[in-house]
């Protein structure tokens, strides 16, 4: 029977994520599952696909499991998490966060991004 002593590691495991090339610093994740097309998802994937952002790869994903409040949109290797993302938040997002570094607060998904205001 083997012991782990403190300096043995025990293997690491990583959730799987999408794999993005060299040249590409983020990817966006746009939920593309019942609730979220219904809620517009569709529409708010071409408008990241229209937006051509350098560095950024957009890909159409399957369920993120945020249904009652799609469209959701991961940014990775962020892993940033907004919704209820509509066309028109698409250059907010694209600006500011994916250019500019700085999330875009007031779509942060609130499940995933707490904010407490004391």
């Amino acid at each position: 029977m083997e012991i782990f002593s403190k300096t043995s590691q025990m293997p690491e495991t990583q959730p799987p994520q999408p794999q993005t090339t060299s040249d590409q610093s983020r990817c966006v994740l746009v939920c593309q599952h019942q609730s979220c097309l219904r809620n517009g998802s569709q529409e708010t994937l071409k408008a990241f696909e229209d937006a051509d952002i350098p560095n950024v790869k957009v890909e159409a994903s399957g369920c993120l499991g945020q249904c009652n409040i799609g469209p959701t949109v991961r940014v990775i290797p962020d892993e940033t998490w907004y919704y209820r993302v509509q066309p028109e938040d698409v250059q907010a997002i694209a600006s500011q966060h994916l250019q500019g570094g700085k999330p875009v607060q007031e779509k942060l998904n609130p499940r995933i991004h707490p904010q407490f205001n004391f």
